[in-house]
């Protein structure tokens, strides 16, 4: 999370296909990506609770988009 910082190039449920090879695993659908002021890119996810299934998908976005980190806003 920023904080109070100003950011650019929000995005609304921005979308990560998961694919091992040719093959479609799952496509994991975030909340919001944005960029602050740095240049770094920010992957956030509003949760209520995180269930198996989240969990899951978000070690595969993380694992298979080098440098995404998905941060997690309850």
């Amino acid at each position: 999370m920023v904080g109070n910082k100003e950011i650019t190039f929000l995005e609304l449920q921005p979308k990560y296909p998961i694919h091992i090879g040719e093959v479609k695993i799952c496509t994991y659908i975030a909340d919001f990506r944005y960029m602050d002021t740095n240049g770094k890119t920010h992957v956030e996810d509003v949760k209520g609770r995180e269930t198996a299934m989240f969990r899951l998908k978000k070690k595969l976005v993380e694992a298979v988009y080098e440098g995404t980190k998905i941060e997690i806003v309850k």
